[in-house]
C-alpha cells in the first residue's frame, strides 16, 4: 500500500543503434552506466569510485536466439518512484520505496535497471511468446580493484562444480582476495566484497521464482565474478537422509524452461560506505514481487517456538521416558503454556523413518489428540516435513493438517536451488496459504523475495545456525560468524538461526555435543542474538527444563516480539562486532555482540530518544570469559552515551521501559 505520492516520469525516448545509457539514485551518489555494443555491459560507480568496471550481461535459448548480442536499443522508458510500503510482516512497519528506473527496450526482451540510494539491480524480461528454454545466462561482476571478499563456500558434495549444485547453503565465511578464488568450489548468494575507504558491496538476487538460483564463481584468476546456475534436473530419485531428498541423478543442457513474458531474477549490487546500513538494507524485499492484494493474509501469527530437536528431547525430573511420545509433548505444551510461548515444533520423529509419508504417524504419537491439548492450552503446533513427504501429497497434506488445527510447517532437506526445486518451494508456499497454514523454509537457499510474495512464509534457513554446535569442531569460529550474518546473510532475509542455549562454553571450554549441546560465547550473546537476529518465527532451542533452572533468562526470551516496527543498526564493523535497536510499539529493544575480541563500546542512543528512560539490562558477568553462562541483570538509566563491555564472545541485551 503506498502512503506517500507516487511520481512515475516517463520519457520515452527513441535511442538509434549502439550507445550508453546511465541511470542514477535518487540522491546522486550511486549510478550505473550500460554501454549497447555488439554486447552488453554495464558498470556501476558511488560518486566517482568505480565499483564495476564493465561486466557484461545476456541470455541465450536453446534455439540459438541471445539476448545482448548485436541487439539494437528500440526505446529507452524511465520512471522515478518514491512511495511508502506497509508490509505485512517485516523488520518494519514501513518500507521506503525510491529509485529510479531506465528500461532499454529491444525486440526480444527488456533490460531494466533500477537505481536506488544503497545499490543498483537490473534484470531481463522476455518478449519471446510460447514456451521456450534458457540454455545459459552471463552475469558477471568485474570489481574494479582486486579487494577482499567474505565467500560462503559449498561445503558438501565437493567432488566436482556441478555436483556441488546439490548442498544446503550452510558454512562460514572465508575471507580472502577476490582472485584467491577457490578453483574447486562455488559459493552461495550473498557475497560480500570490501572495497576501498570502507565502501562495502553485496551480491544477491530477488524475485526469484521460475528459475535457478545464482552462484558465484570466478572463472579467472582476475578480480570478476561470474553467475554459475544448476542446469534443469532431468533425472531424480528419493533418496539421502532417510529417504526424504531428491537425488538429481543426471541434469538437462538447460538451466530453465519458460513461457510467454517471462521476467527473469533481480540482480542486485548493493553499495555502501556504512557497514550499518548494509545491515539494514531493504532491497531484496523490495524487488519480491509483492502479495497478492486480494488476498488476506491477517491470518498470519508470528511467535516463538518451543522446539525439541535441538536438545534431544532431554528433559530431566519427570516420570516418564522422554522421546517422540504424547508425554514429552504435552509437556513441552505445558511449558509453552505458562510462558506465553506461542507454538511447540514436533520436528523429525513423528512420522514413520523412511516411509516418506506424512499420514504414517508412529504409534507413540496421537497427533489430534496432542493437537486438541495444545489449542485448549493457547499453543499451535507446527510439524516438520522432509521435502519429498511434502511434495509427493502436498495440497492433501495442508488439507488434512489444517483441518485439524495444525498451524504450519517446517520443511527441510531441499538443498537445492535449480528450477525444480525453486519451483516447489513457490508451490509450497501457495498450498500453505491456500489452506492458512506459515511456512518454515529449513534446508533451504538463501531468501530471495519470497516472504514478500508469500507473507506465509516467515523463516529461512541457509544459514550456519546454532545447530551446527551439536557437531563442529572447536576450530569453527561460530562468533565471527555472528558477527558476520547481520551484514551479509541476513540481508537477503529472515533466518531460522535457532539460537536460545543455556548451556553456554569460552573459547577454550567449548566442545561440541549432540545431546547436550551447547553454544560457542556467552549467555548474553544469545540474548542478543534475539533482537539482532530477525526471526519472525523464533525458536527457543534448549530443553524446557534447562530454561526452568534460568527463569531470568526465559522470562526475557519468553516476552521478546518477534515482528517490529522499526529496525536501526546503532554501531557495527563487520566480523567484529553489531549493535542492534528494534522497536515494538513503544517499546525498544537494544542487542549487541562480538566475536571472540572483548571490547569497551560506547553507544550513541540518540536515535532512539530514550535518555532518561530506565531499562532493564543482561550483561556479560565479570568472570563470563572463564564461564559463559555468568551474567549480570540491572536496571539501568540511559543517557544519550551507553557504556557497555563485552566479554570475548559475549553480548548484551535489554530493553528500554516505556
Amino acid at each position: 500500500m503506498a502512503t506517500a505520492a507516487l511520481t512515475l516520469a516517463l520519457p520515452l525516448m527513441a535511442a538509434a543503434g549502439d550507445g550508453s545509457y546511465r541511470v542514477v539514485s535518487p540522491d546522486g551518489h550511486l549510478s550505473a552506466a550500460v554501454v549497447v555494443g555488439k554486447e552488453i555491459s554495464y558498470t556501476v560507480a558511488m560518486d566517482e569510485m568505480q565499483i564495476l568496471n564493465p561486466s557484461r550481461v545476456s541470455m541465450t535459448m536453446s534455439d540459438g536466439t541471445v539476448f545482448g548480442a548485436d541487439d539494437k536499443v528500440k526505446k529507452v522508458r524511465r520512471a522515478s518512484v518514491d512511495q511508502i510500503l506497509k508490509p505485512v510482516l517485516y523488520k518494519k512497519s514501513e518500507v521506503r520505496d525510491n529509485y529510479n528506473e531506465m528500461a532499454l527496450d529491444f525486440k526480444e526482451f527488456s533490460l531494466v535497471f533500477r537505481a536506488y540510494d544503497d545499490g543498483v539491480a537490473y534484470r531481463f524480461v522476455s518478449k519471446l511468446k510460447g514456451d521456450f528454454i534458457v540454455s545459459g545466462e552471463q552475469a558477471e561482476f568485474a570489481f574494479c580493484k582486486d579487494w577482499n571478499a567474505f565467500v560462503p563456500y559449498v561445503k558438501q558434495h565437493t567432488q566436482t562444480l556441478e555436483s556441488q549444485y546439490y548442498n544446503s547453503f550452510e558454512n562460514t565465511y572465508e575471507r580472502h582476495a577476490v582472485s584467491k578464488w577457490d578453483k574447486g568450489r562455488l559459493a552461495f548468494l550473498p557475497v560480500a566484497v570490501e572495497a576501498d575507504n570502507g565502501v562495502k558491496v553485496l551480491v544477491t538476487e530477488s524475485d526469484l521464482r521460475h528459475y535457478p538460483g545464482m552462484f558465484l564463481y570466478n572463472e579467472g584468476n582476475a578480480s570478476t565474478l561470474n553467475g554459475r546456475f544448476a542446469p534443469y534436473p532431468k533425472e531424480i530419485e528419493q533418496g539421502d537422509h532417510n529417504m526424504l531428498q531428491g537425488v538429481v541423478k543426471t541434469r538437462e543442457d538447460y538451466i530453465a524452461k519458460c513461457s510467454d513474458n517471462e521476467a527473469f531474477p533481480w540482480r542486485i549490487i548493493m553499495v555502501t560506505d556504512n557497514d550499518a546500513h548494509l545491515a539494514v538494507n531493504d532491497l531484496v524485499w523490495l524487488l519480491g514481487k509483492p502479495a497478492d492484494p486480494a488476498e488476506d493474509y491477517s491470518w498470519v501469527r508470528p511467535g516463538k517456538v518451543a522446539w525439541d530437536w535441538w536438545n534431544d528431547w532431554n528433559l530431566e525430573g519427570v516420570d516418564f521416558r522422554t522421546g517422540v511420545n504424547d508425554a514429552t509433548y504435552k509437556f513441552y505444551i505445558d511449558f509453552a503454556s505458562k510462558h506465553g510461548i506461542e507454538y511447540v515444533i514436533l520436528d523429525e520423529g513423528w512420522a514413520v523413518n523412511k516411509k516418506a509419508d506424512m499420514m504414517q504417524i508412529v504409534p507413540e504419537i496421537h497427533m489430534k489428540e496432542l493437537v486438541d491439548y495444545a489449542k485448549g492450552k493457547g499453543v499451535g503446533i507446527i510439524l516438520w516435513a522432509g521435502y519429498h513427504a511434502f511434495n509427493r501429497d502436498m495440497d492433501n497434506i495442508c488439507k488434512y493438517y489444517s483441518e485439524m488445527g495444525v498451524k504450519g510447517f517446517k520443511v527441510d532437506f531441499m538443498d537445492r536451488d535449480d528450477q525444480e526445486m525453486v519451483d516447489f518451494n513457490n508451490r509450497a508456499a501457495a498450498t500453505c496459504a491456500k489452506y492458512k497454514m506459515m511456512l518454515d523454509l529449513h534446508g533451504m537457499y538463501k531468501p530471495s523475495g519470497m516472504n514478500r510474495t508469500y507473507p506465509n512464509v516467515i523463516n529461512f534457513e541457509g544459514v550456519h545456525g546454532l545447530e551446527n554446535m551439536k557437531w563442529s569442531p572447536n576450530t569453527v569460529d561460530q562468533m565471527q560468524y555472528d558477527a558476520m550474518i547481520p551484514f551479509i546473510r541476513q540481508v537477503a532475509g529472515p533466518m531460522d538461526y535457532t539460537q536460545g542455549a543455556m548451556r553456554n562454553a569460552s573459547q577454550r571450554n567449548y566442545y561440541p555435543s549432540n545431546s547436550e549441546p551447547m553454544s560457542q560465547g556467552t549467555r548474553c550473546h544469545q540474548l542478543a542474538l534475539y533482537v539482532v537476529l530477525e526471526s519472525p518465527i523464533n525458536m527457543l532451542c534448549d530443553a524446557p527444563t534447562n530454561y526452568m533452572r534460568e527463569p531470568e533468562s526465559l522470562d526475557y526470551i519468553a516476552n521478546i516480539p518477534t515482528v517490529w516496527e522499526e529496525s536501526i543498526i546503532l554501531d557495527g564493523k563487520i566480523g567484529e562486532y553489531i549493535v542492534t535497536a528494534r522497536r515494538h510499539g513503544d517499546t525498544w529493544y537494544i542487542g549487541g555482540l562480538t566475536n571472540w575480541t572483548a571490547r569497551d563500546l560506547t553507544v550513541d542512543l540518540t536515535p532512539l530518544k530514550v535518555a532518561g528512560k530506565k531499562a532493564v539490562l543482561f550483561k556479560d558477568g565479570v568472570n563470563a570469559d572463564r564461564k559463559a553462562s555468568d551474567y549480570k541483570k540491572e536496571t539501568v538509566t540511559l543517557n544519550e552515551k551507553f557504556q557497555i563491555h563485552l566479554a570475548p564472545g559475549g553480548g548484551f541485551s535489554m530493553k528500554v521501559e516505556k
